[in-house]
């Protein structure tokens, strides 16, 4: 496999694993917070403010992952 297939591959991988992990990330958190308002429900507007906080964070690391896949695919540093 040429290093042009190497690349597509990586990138491939990297935009898949980032999804994957922001997607069960957020939704883990999701659901703790359900858990968390239904037993508590007077800390529930401190808690929402921290899971969108949260929820930003996390959906930020998988977009840094995509853009720098994207640097590799069209401005591949690699190629001499």
């Amino acid at each position: 496999m040429s290093a042009v297939g190497f690349v597509a591959l990586a990138c491939g991988l990297i935009i898949g694993l980032g999804a994957t992990g922001a997607c069960l990330g957020i939704g883990m958190m999701g659901g703790k917070y359900i858990e968390a308002s239904a037993r508590q429900p007077e800390l529930m507007d401190k808690l929402q403010t921290k899971m969108f906080l949260l929820a930003g964070l996390i959906d930020a690391a998988f977009l840094i992952g995509v853009g720098i896949a994207m640097m590799f695919a069209f401005a591949n540093p690699f190629q001499g």
